[in-house]
Formats: structure tokens, sequence, C-alpha cells
């Protein structure tokens, strides 16, 4: 099965072939590991192995830590990426300018105005989580249609922040 994944605006593809356990990704490839143990992740990958915690999902977006590191991954399957080819829109993009919270955190400072125009990647807000303040990007280019947080405000994760109307 082929894959796209969108990790810090990189693009990378990837086909696992589950059968026998392999993968390929670019140059690479190799045999991997996974497995679901009292509620955690494991990944092996070669002779790598990691521990995957806090995972959870909102539409293509994976949140998840390793070793205390936070990451989004957003992932396309075959069924998404023949309907982009085509030019449909699939769930996940019709709510592409949403920029929620990854991790239950605070708002330290938010950077745009409703109004303003913004770049996809453009820091937008400050987010305080686990002692450590965290860039918060536009997912799109587009224009900040509303705020729905203020600064000094603690969140949960997936707390709605600002919406982001696409241009054009």
């Amino acid at each position: 099965m082929k894959f796209e994944a969108n990790l810090n605006d990189q693009s990378i593809d990837i086909e696992i072939n589950e059968e026998n356990s392999t993968f390929t990704s670019g140059d690479s490839s190799g045999s991997f590991k996974f497995s679901v143990e009292n509620g955690r992740y494991f990944l092996r990958v070669g002779t790598k192995a990691y521990k995957i915690d806090n995972v959870s999902y909102d539409g293509s977006d994976i949140t998840f830590s390793i070793d205390g590191s936070w990451h989004t991954v957003s992932v396309k399957d075959e069924q998404e990426l023949l309907l982009d080819s085509l030019g449909f829109k699939t769930g996940a993009d019709l709510a592409e300018g949403s920029l929620k919270a990854p991790m239950p955190g605070k708002i330290l400072d938010i950077l745009v105005s409703v109004g303003d125009e913004v770049t996809k990647g453009q820091p937008v807000a400050i987010l305080e989580a686990m002692k450590m303040e965290n860039e918060l990007k536009s997912p799109i280019d587009g224009t900040v249609a509303s705020i729905d947080v203020e600064t000094g405000q603690s969140l949960e994760k997936n707390t709605p922040i600002l919406e982001i109307e696409a241009l054009g």
C-alpha cells in the first residue's frame, strides 16, 4: 500500500508491504515490525527500536511523541492520493485552514490578527507545553478569519486556536 507523509514541510513517499513486513521510501528500504502492547506502540525498523506514546488522530494528522519529542505527521493513503490527483478535496483538505492545539498547553502569544494574510509555515501562535515554547505555524496560505483563543488561555489537545481562509 502506498502512502504520502508530510513532516516538517517535507513530503515522503512510502510503500508498505504488510505481507512480508517490508517498506520502501525513496532510496531506502528494509523490514519493520509494528506492535501494540498494553496501549503502547512499538516500531522496529531494521535494528532500531522506537517506543511511540501519546498517539492521537485528527483526520489525516497523527500526533505522537518519541522519547519525549512531539511530532505531527499528515498521512494520505492511496485513495486520498488518487482523489488529490483528480482534483477532489478530501475531508482533511476541507478543514485544512483550522489550527488546533497539538497538545495541552497555554497560549503565550498570538502573532497575527483577524484579516492578516499568512503564508503556509508562518508562525501564528506560541503554545507553552511541557515547559517548552512551541511555535504553531499556519497550515495554509490565506487570511486569518477568526481567532478562538486569548493570550494566557489554557487549552486541551485539539482545541481550535484559529481559522485561516484559503486564498483563491
